[in-house]
């Protein structure tokens, strides 16, 4: 309750310098929209956004679950295989120096307008962040646990998905919560590029169009949808963590 009446002094006082902002510096609405101004455009405008809103809540949702089982795939491989370790580590780590939204338009180029594009731009963005807080967690297991569990007679395998993978649980969880916060990035960043439709796609149509309380409204549905999604996420994180203790 706290928490919530915390969130709604502080959305309050936003929303009250944003209007004070507008009212005193006499921006004109082409320039920056007041709230209200805003407002009247969601209402009047939400089967539209919620339309694209779907199309970029489906672009997220399937780049996440993509992207954080190659995350995982990958952090348990790397923790089995010292191989792995030697060859693939430097490299995923290598890859993180070319920016990935430079990938979008060759992206967009070989796979098109339509939704793959994007969800293969979340992929990328999502897999690093999931892969790396995963595979710490494997390797930084306390020893004792794993000194009991050679004690006990437990193979490498039963070590591996009774003792590390448990013990890497709250690092994974970390990795995804920051990765219900990326993964909507590289989504509008594709539609940014080219798209058929998506609250990125609708942003550059509204401001090519000059409706920039449209393109505030559409915006506002994003940064909405990303709160919701982190909480989900982090809530799905915390039900497992709990059943783990």
């Amino acid at each position: 309750m706290a928490g919530l009446l915390r969130g709604a002094l502080v959305t309050a006082l936003f929303l009250g310098l944003w209007q004070a902002l507008v009212s005193f510096g006499h921006l004109p609405p082409y320039i920056l929209p007041g709230p209200l101004r805003v407002a009247e455009a969601l209402v009047a405008n939400w089967r539209l956004i919620a339309h694209h809103a779907g199309i970029t809540l489906t672009e997220v949702l399937i780049g996440m679950v993509l992207g954080a089982a190659l995350g995982v795939a990958t952090a348990l491989l790397l923790a089995v295989s010292s191989a792995a370790r030697y060859l693939i580590r430097p490299a995923l780590v290598a890859t993180q120096a070319l920016p990935v939204f430079a990938l979008a338009p060759l992206l967009t180029l070989w796979l098109g307008y339509g939704i793959w594009s994007k969800v293969l731009m979340a992929v990328l963005i999502i897999y690093f962040p999931v892969a790396s807080a995963f595979f710490d967690g494997l390797m930084r297991t306390p020893p004792g646990w794993l000194d009991l569990g050679r004690t006990m007679g437990a193979s490498p395998t039963r070590l591996l998905w009774r003792i590390r993978v448990p013990a890497a649980i709250p690092a994974l969880a970390s990795g995804l919560r920051l990765a219900a916060v990326y993964a909507p990035i590289g989504a509008v960043v594709g539609e940014w590029v080219g798209a058929a439709g998506g609250l990125g796609y609708l942003m550059l149509l509204a401001n090519g169009r000059v409706k920039i309380d449209l393109m505030f409204a559409a915006l506002l549905v994003l940064a909405l949808l990303t709160l919701a999604l982190h909480r989900g996420v982090g809530w799905l994180c915390d039900r497992l963590e709990a059943r783990l203790d």
